[in-house]
Formats: structure tokens, sequence, C-alpha cells
């Protein structure tokens, strides 16, 4: 197995309510999951191929919660890298190098990936990413439902498999059109923040 690290950034968005019981070892909001991630690297490796500055993303449709399985994916590489850093972005994904991926691959069938135009405005709160013609997703403050006033919650995940912390938000608008996974979430649960995954 080849040596790997990864480290950037992450949005993460579903459907369950805000904050996600998933993250607190808790049922989905509505009984499944349908959600996912994207990841913008700023700097990794597999091997010797660098990864640095590009994204990769997965979106599934879990029948259940996540662990039950059952589920379908779709993920995208990011169109800007060379064959050399498509193949290892790939192992990636497919979960072939371990990470949380090598966790996911046992929940669901996953086709990809795909070469996509990956379009990230990181702004935080205003976070906007455009995947191709399959993901539409734009991040929001989450606002208290008596005075609608702007609140900033953040978790903090000591054993957490994809962040160890991250901001929370709700999701202005998600969309995701990718062949068998396809649904719309908008004011939903969403998250920023840090990740870093490496080989063992």
């Amino acid at each position: 197995m080849s040596e790997w690290r990864v480290a950037g950034d992450i949005v993460i968005a579903c459907n369950c309510d805000w904050g996600c019981p998933c993250n607190f070892q808790a049922r989905p909001s509505r009984g499944k999951c349908e959600g996912g991630w994207v990841w913008s690297i700023g700097e990794g490796h597999v091997g010797g191929v660098q990864l640095g500055g590009l994204a990769i993303a997965l979106y599934a449709d879990w029948p259940g919660a996540i662990h039950e399985g059952g589920g379908r994916a779709v993920c995208y590489v990011d169109d800007r890298a060379d064959p050399a850093q498509r193949v290892a972005l790939t192992r990636l994904l497919r979960g072939e190098l371990g990470g949380p991926w090598g966790i996911f691959i046992t929940t669901y069938d996953l086709s990809g990936p795909e070469p996509a135009r990956f379009e990230v405005a990181p702004g935080g709160y205003d976070t906007c990413i455009r995947i191709g013609d399959a993901v539409e997703l734009e991040l929001q403050t989450m606002r208290n439902p008596v005075t609608q006033a702007a609140v900033h919650p953040e978790m903090v995940l000591p054993e957490g498999l994809i962040v160890k912390g991250a901001k929370l938000a709700a999701s202005r608008v998600f969309r995701v059109r990718g062949g068998s996974v396809q649904y719309a979430h908008p004011g939903q649960y969403a998250a920023f923040g840090p990740f870093a995954y490496a080989s063992a």
C-alpha cells in the first residue's frame, strides 16, 4: 500500500436537521441519509504523486443509517488532475488506501469517479460550490427561530472520522443530480472545517 497524506478543507451537507445526529452516534433525522462531502486538498500526496490544489467529492444515498449499508454513491475528481493524479484520487475515493473512504466503501455501491469541473468559492458561511452540472451547494448561517439572529455554533469531535472539529451552517442550496443519486435538501445541515488523513 502506498504511503499517503492529504489535508485541506471539507464542506459537508446532508438531509439531516442542523448539527446532524450522525455526528453524535444517533440515527439520521429522517431515518435515512442523503448527503456527502467536498474535499479541497491544500497539500498532500499518494506515493510520489502530489495532489495539492485539487478537489474530490462524494455524494451518497443510504436507505437508513450509514453503518447499515445498502447505499449507492457517486464520486467526482477534479478535471484539472493529470492521469497520475486521477489514478491516485480514484484510489482514495474507492477506499483502496484507507481513510474514511476505506470504511464508507463497505456501505454503498460506488459509481465513478467522474472527472468534473470544481468551482469552489470558499467564504466560510457564504461558501459556494459547483461540480459540473451535478452538484450545487451554497451555505448560509443558521438563524435563531425566534429572533432570526445569525448563530455560529461549532462542534468538536475528538473521535471524528471525517473531521475532528467544524463550524456548523445550513444549506441555502443543496442539489445533487448524479445519475442514480439525485436529491435536493435546501435549508438542512451543512458544515465546514479542516481535514487531515494519512496512511497508518
